[in-house]
């Protein structure tokens, strides 16, 4: 007989209720997104290492390559948890776009890329040219920002020479048609390799990590050398599923950090999913990744000043305004 105090009748839709949920759980899709740079290399492993099979038993990775992509992806509700920056997440926030960020994972993977090895400082690039990609987002607002800080006028003292993508810039110094440029990582890299593979009659014989922003940032304004570059989204449906959230971010914390440890089998997983990339290159980027990881809720405090000075810079990249708690999966009553 069953105890009293647990009906059989109760045990049987128990017991139903959670067959119900296996079922559901085991035929489900969760997708993962992200772009081809270091930030989606722990999503890669995830889907790769078989370690989220318990969440569903379809992982599906989907690459986005640009930013009308991202917010495609986003917008129409086409990922679960989805790489992308900080200020494109906040700005989604902001117009309405159902998210959470869980976490930043990239603290600046910035650097001009040059043929000078003497250049150490932004203000050695004055009266360069610098092919840029981006104009007036995240990358070209942070160069312009030190630049004028390190006391250089953008309108006199270099020339910017605007790119569609970071791979048109990568190319530009590539075949010499620059000699500096800003990229992130894994671009540097694959810059950095490429010039060692390809006749040097084609190519740019030397090319240098000239600046690292990230540093330049620490320098110049006497604070930590990283800026919360980029981390992971929450979107749609699976924002009212808190469990899955919570795992979700424990198992992408634990796949960043073997990336970590393990630079050259998570390259070669990251080179395997993205075609642009090769495994040498994505092993280098790796350990140009700076070794910071914070939850959203303690990226919070160094979030809100680096959103607040884009919001001053160039309003539209974060939607307008600053994202209330919620942003953060936190009570819009809490301080």
């Amino acid at each position: 007989m069953w105890p009293t105090r647990f009906p059989a009748r109760w045990l049987l839709t128990l017991w139903l209720g959670c067959l119900a949920l296996t079922v559901r759980a085991e035929s489900s899709t969760l997708t993962l997104s992200g772009p081809p740079a270091v930030v989606s290399y722990p999503l890669i492993h995830l889907k790769e290492s078989g370690k989220l099979a318990h969440l569903a038993n379809n992982i599906e990775f989907r690459l986005w390559s640009n930013p009308d992509q991202l917010r495609a992806i986003a917008m129409q509700g086409n990922a679960d948890f989805m790489a992308m920056p900080t200020n494109v997440a906040a700005n989604l926030y902001n117009r309405g776009v159902p998210l959470q960020l869980t976490n930043v994972s990239v603290w600046g993977i910035l650097w001009m890329i040059s043929r000078d090895p003497q250049l150490t400082t932004l203000a050695d690039f004055r009266g360069k040219e610098i092919a840029v990609p981006f104009r007036a987002d995240m990358p070209d607002i942070i160069f312009g920002y030190l630049a004028e800080q390190a006391g250089m006028d953008l309108r006199n003292d270099v020339t910017i020479r605007y790119t569609a993508t970071p791979a048109d810039a990568m190319q530009l110094l590539i075949m010499r048609k620059v000699d500096h440029a800003l990229l992130a990582e894994p671009a540097v890299s694959m810059a950095l390799r490429k010039t060692r593979s390809f006749p040097l009659s084609v190519v740019a014989p030397d090319l240098h990590r000239s600046v690292n922003l990230q540093q330049e940032w620490g320098r110049l304004f006497g604070t930590q050398p990283r800026l919360p570059q980029a981390g992971m989204v929450i979107l749609g449906p699976r924002l009212a599923d808190k469990a899955l959230i919570t795992q979700l971010e424990q198992a992408y914390a634990s796949a960043w950090q073997w990336c970590i440890d393990h630079p050259e089998p998570c390259g070669a997983q990251a080179a395997s999913h993205i075609d642009m990339l090769t495994a040498d290159a994505a092993a280098d980027a790796i350990r140009h990744w700076p070794a910071h990881y914070a939850s959203a809720t303690q990226a919070k405090p160094e979030l809100q000043q680096f959103l607040q000075l884009l919001l001053e810079r160039q309003p539209a990249l974060v939607g307008g305004k600053l994202p209330d708690n919620g942003f953060y999966g936190q009570n819009n009553n809490d301080e």
